[in-house]
């Protein structure tokens, strides 16, 4: 069996993990390294990966994250940041990740325009720089969603967070960064809730 496919068989959305199993630091940080690597548009990487171990701290992020015991119960949470602001056009931040490509001055400057021109014509008009960054991050949630379940370690992504809250409990500077998503990491305990997807049929159209 293809060993992608064999990891996001074996991944679901943990609820139960066992709070006494860590994940070990080198396979932390592969599944890290995932993240790190993951594509985004233009290859602009608008992320940070906060990976939260303190219990005293996730207890209080788990008061805001509608009391869900994967805050305190996993052996890792990370919380993925974007930076919405630095994503707009003709920021220094825009501009050094297209300098970093060595590119000629011209070449350069084309990319520029073809980045600040598709922002405005097809970005801004339907959704915020939050929205259009978050969309680059559940990329590297993903490839690291999988990147564990490939080692046997179990992960739950978690929506079902008061945004403001967490930002307030981790201290995030929100002219920086903001919570994109927050996940879990460790090992399954118990009986879990059965996972459910509809049919490949109903989902999947060849024209």
């Amino acid at each position: 069996m293809n060993a992608v496919l064999e990891a996001l068989q074996f991944r679901h959305a943990c609820k139960k993990f066992d709070p006494e199993r860590k994940i070990p630091k080198q396979e932390l940080e592969m599944i890290l390294e995932c993240g790190h690597l993951s594509p985004s548009s233009f290859g602009m990487e608008p992320w940070k990966f906060l990976v939260i171990q303190n219990p005293d701290l996730r207890a209080r992020l788990r008061e805001v994250c509608w009391n869900q015991a994967q805050i305190t119960d996993a052996s890792d949470i990370v919380v993925i940041l974007v930076k919405p602001d630095a994503l707009k056009p003709d920021t220094d931040y825009i501009k050094a990740m297209f300098h970093r490509r060595n590119m000629p001055d011209d070449a350069e400057k084309a990319y520029l325009d073809r980045y600040r021109n598709h922002m405005q014509a097809e970005v801004e008009p339907v959704m915020s720089y939050y929205s259009w960054g978050s969309k680059q991050c559940y990329i590297a949630l993903a490839n690291m969603m999988t990147a564990a379940a490939a080692g046997g370690i179990d992960s739950c992504p978690i929506e079902g967070f008061e945004k403001q809250g967490a930002e307030k409990v981790l201290e995030i500077d929100t002219d920086q960064f903001e919570v994109a998503v927050i996940f879990a990491l460790g090992y399954r305990a118990g009986e879990q809730s059965i996972r459910l997807r509809a049919d490949s049929s109903d989902v999947i159209e060849y024209i």
